[in-house]
């Protein structure tokens, strides 16, 4: 994570392009370009089953809800780069192999929280535990308390993906551009999952735990062809079939769910083409 904020620090920090580059037309000058662009995002979830497996228990809780968790902002938070990867964002590097088409690898920091007190239906077996939930269920009402089950992917629900978009001109006056935005990508989940599961012990670690796909929209301002803030709408499907719930390899959980993000991103083009 250290090493993507660095990356895009730096990309925020190039604004040396020529003034043949700056005049020319958006459409003609893309092809053979970089871009970077970073910046935060807000999240939906829909409702999850949620199925977990281990050594002395095997059970399903249905239609559980989970929810964000925006940073309150300030400053030191959202603008310290010590600190910018606090809040949830997405990051991004994009090559136009297109005048309007570009291919682009992205890191989106959502945040996944089980919200607590819930009551949820149960059905399965727990056992050996020497808890109150230890017991066979049967589609029953449980509340998802401190002391039962807390999840959360807040470190975070991480999305590497890969994305093709594409790029058109809605309107163009002098230095500035309006373009819509977008595509379609898939990529791997790779949260840190925050697990305590009844009496065992807290566990905190990154993991491998599926993939991810989606779809985009957004638009783009465009300011002296080499600045630009953009707003998207993603939509997709999570699956999760790996969670790590224990230090016990043998205990996992998985679900599936759809979700929606929102973002606000600044970014820089760069032109990285010889001119000769």
């Amino acid at each position: 994570m250290r090493l993507i904020l660095t990356i895009a620090v730096i990309s925020f920090c190039v604004f040396s392009l020529s003034a043949q580059d700056i005049i020319q037309s958006s459409q003609n000058s893309r092809q053979g370009k970089f871009y970077f662009y970073w910046g935060w995002n807000g999240a939906h979830y829909t409702k999850s089953n949620i199925h977990f497996e281990g050594e002395n228990h095997k059970f399903t809780l249905d239609n559980v809800v989970a929810k964000h968790r925006p940073t309150t902002f300030s400053v030191d938070k959202y603008f310290n780069p010590i600190n910018i990867t606090i809040p949830q964002y997405s990051f991004r590097i994009g090559y136009f192999i297109k005048d309007n088409v570009n291919i682009s690898f992205g890191f989106d920091h959502m945040k996944y929280v089980v919200q607590q007190n819930q009551k949820v239906k149960i059905s399965g077996h727990i056992e050996n535990t020497e808890t109150q939930y230890d017991g066979v269920y049967a589609d029953d009402d449980i509340v998802i308390a401190e002391d039962f089950l807390q999840l959360e992917h807040t470190d975070g629900l991480n999305y590497l993906n890969i994305e093709l978009r594409e790029m058109s001109e809605l309107y163009v006056r002098s230095n500035i551009s309006i373009n819509l935005v977008k595509g379609a990508g898939v990529g791997l989940m790779f949260p840190k999952t925050d697990a305590t599961l009844i009496n065992n012990p807290r566990h905190d670690k990154f993991h491998v735990a599926g993939y991810g796909v989606a779809g985009m929209a957004g638009i783009n301002l465009a300011i002296r062809k080499n600045f630009f803030i953009q707003t998207e709408l993603k939509a997709g499907f999570i699956n999760l079939p790996w969670v790590r719930t224990t230090s016990s390899k043998s205990d996992k959980a998985s679900q599936n769910f759809f979700f929606y993000q929102y973002n606000i991103v600044f970014g820089t083009t760069i032109n990285v083409r010889n001119k000769g």
